[in-house]
């Protein structure tokens, strides 16, 4: 069975996301015959490489709230991340451009580490303050997880993978994808957000037991939809 995941590397959401369909699949009987594909989605194409805003600056104005309310959502989605173990350390955090982040993750795919390479961008950017656009700190992630240097360089020069980017994109289009994360399990149910541990845990449940159906479109999903807005029903980070 496979999961088709859309998310951006900065999506707060999408950590959180991440983490509760780990948890679902630690308690799925089937878990080691699922297999997870992970989609780009940029949240900002025309984001700088490295932005000079603080992230509660960057996403107050996005979403034109005041910057103590985004300092008590980012209070709050670090503290959920605690409660899985992950550390978001917002006031550290160095927003930026995430299309190289996304161009990383699809060569790492080609070699069998993109799940590993999409976790460890994730923890560079939320855990360790890293700037996700800083073409220097993304190679240094790469190595980290096994990737050639030299090669990671080279293709962060050229324009590679870009096209599988804007691919992932045009297909999230399609779907009415826009909102992240975006979870599809066998290309029959779409979850949009951050949803708890347990819809995920019933998703994939219900996707294993229909496994052998014939697949149809995804045209709506579980929960609320794709176009939910950042906080909104389970939480998903929208352009």
């Amino acid at each position: 069975m496979k999961i088709d995941i859309w998310t951006d590397i900065v999506c707060p959401f999408c950590y959180l996301g991440r983490a509760h369909l780990k948890a679902a699949l630690a308690g799925f009987e089937h878990r080691d015959e699922v297999e997870l594909a992970w989609h780009s989605f940029e949240l900002d194409r025309n984001a700088e490489a490295v932005s000079r805003e603080s992230l509660i600056d960057a996403v107050a104005t996005k979403y034109g709230a005041s910057r103590e309310q985004m300092v008590a959502q980012h209070e709050s989605m670090a503290a959920a991340a605690h409660e899985f173990g992950l550390e978001f350390d917002w006031q550290a955090a160095r927003p930026g451009n995430t299309f190289d982040a996304h161009r990383l993750v699809h060569l790492a795919a080609e070699r069998g580490l993109d799940g590993l390479a999409h976790e460890r961008l994730m923890t560079a950017y939320f855990a360790e303050g890293r700037a996700i656009g800083d073409r220097e700190a993304l190679t240094d992630v790469a190595a980290e997880v096994g990737l050639d240097r030299a090669e990671v360089e080279a293709m962060l020069e050229s324009d590679d993978y870009g096209n599988h980017v804007r691919s992932d994109e045009a297909t999230a289009t399609m779907l009415g994808i826009t909102g992240v994360p975006f979870f599809v399990f066998d290309r029959k149910y779409g979850v949009s957000g951050a949803q708890p541990v347990e819809v995920l845990a019933q998703a994939l449940e219900t996707a294993w037991s229909t496994r052998h159906e014939r697949p149809e479109p995804v045209a709506a999903s579980a929960g609320c939809g794709g176009g939910c807005g950042s906080g909104g029903c389970g939480g998903a980070c929208s352009q």
